[in-house]
């Protein structure tokens, strides 16, 4: 619940500080008083947006925080799971506005997002204006109170998750079917390059290889006689160099056995000497096979165009990179000829998917169905005492075409006040007092189904009087005496006097401008306010015993 409130310079108030009770209170005070600005701060607190033009003239930022007991209520996780503090159950928010447009939010004094504190406060305060009886045209609120008295969050999650899936593989299937049908436009021309690319028979490093033997058969001539000079210098009987260091091995060896150096110095040249002689070898080898071919160089020459042709093409510069292409160009004609499989497997996988969210929203559908009964019956038995004697209320369940988000359901909220009137969309032909006393009874209805700590009322009493008022403060009141804080801003004498507690707003004039206040009205005090709220600004003996008996308080 709602503990206390305090505001600092917020449009027209200065200081306030107030303190609110368990129950129900209400708050009265003339029109332009300053209820209306006392529901903007706490909007601020609830996540709505900021605008630094409610900053009070001449303060630099303006602070709104609001205290909540929540000893009663089970919200420990949300604190946990957003590592806040929560210590004794209390919680502390607050909301910072500068001149500049700049906001500041904290829970329990941690630095929180807006949307944070706005899921805070969904689960704290409800915030009842007039313009939320428009709601009663919107489809999705009529669902959401059907769903909040079916209880029905654990089959609805898994709905929204089959349904989830199954917007996915609708997706998958039709990213398929447009891909197919564009790729079997492209199907000649993937072939004809597929077809091109494997002709050529392209290998790996090939092309490394064929401009090598490109050169040397370019030199061919240059090469045979530059091996030819080498391999006579390496191994002609008369001055080569193999015979030179076999001759100087063999001298060596000969002084061996007087001068023990050289034999090592005769065994690194008999080293020396193999390698030598098995390079002239090489070199002689090839210096038979080196000749010149221009069959073979024409076949190298042209090899080595078709790569060239084949990479200029394709925007590449090596025989790897024209791999990979062909090797794409492969899986995606794969994939044009399986292309029926897969779409035919997609559309098994949706057809699964869509027969399981059936299975789903039928499960949502019957409990909302029950649910529906529930609504009625109890709508009737609230609306009867409040002045509809012959009211119809039904919740009319029909079935979708289609799945959406929510279910198959679609439903409406039918209403006639007349006996033989009509059932017709509430909306649409509900006076004024009547979907105020309709927007009563739903809040009654589900606030006994969600743990919500305060509920405030602003003016829900449009449109109606007299004993009418009575019984929707009656209402109020009991919905407060259930673990639940209810405050009511009103203009009727008839639920101000039905309050536990009750709240002033009013105006004061000094030099420095025009403030606003709250003030927390003593027994004698509500008298007086309750007396001016049936007689107006002049004070009557028979007002003031008017609100005597409504508050049924004896004369001093």
């Amino acid at each position: 619940m709602l503990k206390s409130l305090y505001i600092q310079n917020y449009a027209l108030i200065d200081t306030l500080n107030i303190q609110f009770e368990t129950g129900f209170s209400v708050i009265t005070g003339e029109t332009g008083a300053g209820k209306s600005i006392i529901l903007g701060a706490i909007g601020l607190l609830l996540g709505q947006r900021a605008d630094s033009k409610a900053i009070k003239v001449g303060a630099s930022k303006c602070t709104i925080e609001a205290v909540f007991d929540l000893t009663k209520y089970d919200m420990a996780d949300f604190f946990d799971r957003n590592d806040l503090d929560y210590e004794n159950g209390e919680c502390v928010i607050r909301r910072e506005i500068s001149v500049s447009g700049k906001s500041r939010a904290f829970i329990n004094d941690t630095p929180v997002a807006v949307t944070l504190l706005k899921e805070l406060g969904e689960k704290l305060l409800d915030v009842h204006s007039q313009h939320q009886n428009l709601l009663l045209n919107k489809e999705d609120f009529q669902l959401n109170v059907t769903d909040i008295i079916a209880a029905d969050k654990p089959e609805l999650q898994a709905y929204k998750s089959a349904f989830a899936a199954y917007q996915e593989a609708d997706k998958r299937l039709k990213e398929a079917i447009v891909e197919a049908e564009r790729s079997r436009a492209d199907q000649d021309y993937i072939a004809f390059q597929l077809e091109q690319l494997e002709n050529a028979q392209l290998k790996d490093g090939e092309q490394e290889e064929l401009e090598q033997e490109a050169e040397t058969l370019e030199h061919a001539e240059d090469i045979k006689h530059t091996l030819f000079q080498a391999d006579s210098l390496m191994q002609q009987e008369d001055g080569g160099i193999v015979h030179a260091v076999k001759e100087c091995r063999n001298l060596l060896h000969g002084v061996s056995r007087v001068y023990a150096p050289a034999n090592e110095l005769a065994e690194r040249l008999e080293s020396c000497y193999i390698e030598m002689k098995d390079i002239a070898n090489e070199i002689s080898d090839a210096a038979e096979r080196i000749e010149f071919n221009p069959e073979r160089q024409a076949y190298v020459h042209e090899r080595l165009n078709t790569i060239y042709t084949l990479q200029q093409k394709h925007g590449v510069k090596t025989v790897e990179s024209l791999l990979e292409i062909q090797e794409k160009y492969q899986k995606q004609l794969n994939a044009i000829n399986n292309s029926d499989d897969i779409i035919a497997a997609l559309e098994a996988d949706k057809e699964r998917l869509y027969q399981e969210l059936l299975q789903r929203a039928d499960l949502l559908t019957s409990k909302r169905m029950k649910a529906a009964q529930t609504i009625e019956a109890e709508m009737q038995e609230k609306l009867v005492p409040l002045g509809i004697p012959n009211v119809r209320f039904k919740v009319d369940l029909k079935r979708r075409n289609e799945p959406d988000a929510t279910g198959m359901d679609k439903i409406s909220f039918l209403f006639s006040a007349n006996k033989n009137g009509e059932l017709q969309q509430v909306a649409q032909v509900a006076s004024g007092g009547e979907i105020a006393r309709v927007m009563l009874s739903l809040k009654a209805m589900i606030s006994g189904a969600v743990k919500l700590p305060t509920i405030i009322f602003d003016e829900i009493d449009t449109g109606v009087s007299g004993n009418i008022a009575g019984k929707m403060a009656q209402i109020m009141k009991e919905m407060g005496t259930r673990n639940r804080q209810v405050i009511s801003i009103t203009h009727l004498p008839q639920i101000a006097a039905m309050g536990s507690y009750h709240y002033k707003v009013y105006k004061e004039d000094n030099d420095s401008g025009t403030t606003s206040h709250i003030v927390k009205l003593s027994d004698e005090e509500r008298v007086s306010e309750i007396a001016h709220m049936l007689s107006g600004a002049t004070l009557t003996e028979a007002a003031i015993n008017n609100a005597r008996e409504l508050l049924h308080v004896e004369s001093y």
